[in-house]
Formats: structure tokens, C-alpha cells, sequence
């Protein structure tokens, strides 16, 4: 049938009907390009959660999404800057500063903006190890054999056992170690997934433990204790020797609390428009997504069920972010 006589059999009043619906904002964000937008999956559950959201957004807008499993930092400086990938939802303060500083510097990335909740990492401990070690949470009770002893293991005694995060979170902590003379050993967990399987064993047998914990995260929320108090944080103590309690040695405090920002390969607003819209409108409340995270991790949720539900209740929010 000729375009002609469809309009024909449509009638002028459904066609305009059929006219507007073609330019309600449902179908404003039809894809520019039909080329994949490549959202980054890492190794913890809140960045691949709101990717899944992020991604089920936008094919809901008619995009064509993909998920590549990148490393986190190279992510950033290779992956992100070259196009490989085209937007990625957590680089955290804490952990990728230098980082996202020399993303920033090459042009070719684009931060979006803060996703919502603010970034704490740091050394943590449950209640019940306080008794053994009465002088946390100041960090200077580490120092005390008895303290370290506390925390040992039969791998580590009697120097205490530090369960950090895999080794792409960086973090510095073999380091911190060694620059405030502990008498730990840092062991890294090979995953996100063991290392808070490792903790929920532990506590259930009120065994003894150190770990990276991070915020935003469900474990602070589940589990009672605390985080070791060091010297605060500052970008000397990092860069300059000098500064802090050991003039020889960098990484004589703790690690920097702060946003954890979105990012982008530089040419999606222009190649995608209305998907970089919602990607820098994008935001998420901590709590919320706290609550999800423990959904799949807890509660043995698929990210992608986890992820659409929030979609459909969230439909006139997301909505107007692409407006």
C-alpha cells in the first residue's frame, strides 16, 4: 500500500493521533546512532547495579547497550579514553583520584557529575574484636603486639591478618603498612564476593577480622563495628614523604573520603545526545541503593531483576532526566 493511501485509510484526526505519539517524549530519545553504548561492568556489586540500570534506561529509549567487563583504573585511563567504552557509573575519590585526574587531562573523558553518595573506605573491624584491642579505633592500637595478635591468623601470627580488596582497587595499603610500621600482613581478596563471604563467616563465628570495608555498601548496615581512625587523609601525604608521623615514607594516613563521580568517553553527547543527558542527569539516593545491593547480594537477586524494578518505579523520573 502507497504511504499515500495509508494516510488515506488513517484519516487527518488519527493520523495527527499517530503524529503526536511519534513526538511524545517516550520516543523523543530514538537512537541518534545504532551503534552500542558500552556501559563498564567491575568487580563490586553498586557499579554493575547501577549500570544495569543505567543500560535498561536507556534500551527503554531504543538504545542498543552493551556490558564489556573492564579494570577499573584502566578502564578509566584506557578504556574510556580511547571510545573502547562509552560511560562507566562509579570511579570512586577514595580509591581512582590520581586517576580520574589524568583522565581528566587527556581531553578525550568527560566526568558527569556526582551519582549521590559520598565514598568512605577504610580499614574495619566488628564490636566484638573492640574488647581484644581497647585502644581502637584509634589507629595507634594496631601497633601493639598483643592488638596484631588479636587480629592474627594461623597464616599471619603473630602479626595480624588485613583482608583488603582485590588488587585493581589499588588503595594502598602494603604501604599504609609499611609507612606506619604495623605489624600486620595485608592479604587481597580475589573478589568483592569473597571478601564479604570471608567477613560474614567470620562474624557469624565471631572470628577474628580486618577488612576494606566501603560505603555505600549494605555490610555497614548488617554488621556492628567500626572503622579504624588514622591520620586524616591529604594529597602531602600521598605525594611528600615528609609529611605525617614518618618522614620517610608516603602513605602515613588514611585513605581520602569523597563523591564518586560518573564518566564518559568524550564523544557521546555528541554521538548519543539524549542518552548523555540521562547518563549526567543520573543520580541515586544511598540509602536506595544500599538497600538493592543487599537485594543481590543478601537476598540472591539478579542485578538485571534488581535493576528493572527500580525502572518501572522510576519511569517518570528517568523520563525527565532525558528531556
Amino acid at each position: 500500500m502507497s504511504v499515500n493511501g495509508r494516510f488515506s485509510r488513517l484519516g487527518l484526526g488519527a493520523f495527527a493521533v499517530a503524529a503526536a505519539a511519534l513526538c511524545s517524549p517516550a520516543n523523543a530519545a530514538a537512537p541518534e546512532s545504532n551503534d552500542p553504548i558500552k556501559i563498564a561492568l567491575f568487580d563490586w556489586t553498586s557499579v554493575n547495579l547501577n549500570a544495569k540500570i543505567m543500560g535498561g534506561i536507556l534500551e527503554k529509549l531504543g538504545y542498543t547497550v552493551e556490558y564489556p567487563t573492564g579494570d577499573y583504573l584502566s578502564s578509566l585511563t584506557t578504556g574510556l579514553t580511547n571510545g573502547d567504552l562509552t560511560l562507566a557509573m562509579e570511579f570512586w575519590d577514595t580509591t581512582a583520584g590520581e586517576a580520574m585526574k589524568a583522565s581528566d587531562a587527556t581531553g578525550q573523558t568527560e566526568r558527569l557529575g556526582p551519582l549521590g553518595p559520598k565514598a568512605k573506605e577504610e580499614w574495619w573491624y566488628p564490636d566484638y574484636m573492640k574488647e581484644k584491642c581497647p585502644g581502637l579505633p584509634n589507629w595507634e592500637a594496631l601497633k601493639d603486639p598483643k592488638c596484631a595478635e588479636a587480629f592474627s591468623t594461623a597464616e599471619t601470627a603473630p602479626k595480624g591478618r588485613y583482608l583488603g580488596g582485590p588488587v585493581t582497587w589499588e588503595g594502598f595499603d602494603d604501604e599504609r603498612v609499611v609507612a606506619l610500621d604495623l605489624p600486620f600482613t595485608v592479604i587481597h581478596a580475589g573478589t568483592d564476593g569473597a571478601m564479604f563471604a570471608e567477613l560474614e563467616s567470620a562474624y557469624q563465628r565471631k572470628a577474628p577480622i580486618m577488612l576494606w570495608i566501603y560505603s555505600p555498601h549494605w555490610a555497614p548496615a548488617k554488621y556492628k563495628g567500626e572503622w579504624v581512625e588514622f591520620p586524616e587523609y591529604t594529597a602531602e601525604c600521598y605525594a611528600d614523604p615528609a609529611w605525617g608521623t614518618n618522614p620517610a615514607a608516603q602513605y602515613d594516613c588514611g585513605k581520602p573520603f569523597g563523591e564518586i563521580y560518573k564518566y564518559a568517553w568524550a564523544g557521546m553527547k555528541d554521538k548519543w545526545p539524549v542518552a548523555y543527558k540521562v547518563a549526567k542527569n543520573y543520580t541515586i539516593d544511598t540509602d536506595v541503593l544500599n538497600g538493592m545491593s543487599g537485594e543481590i547480594d543478601l537476598d540472591g537477586k539478579a542485578p538485571e531483576d534488581v535493576a528493572a524494578a527500580w525502572i518501572e518505579a522510576n519511569e517518570a523520573t528517568w523520563k525527565k532526566w532525558a528531556e
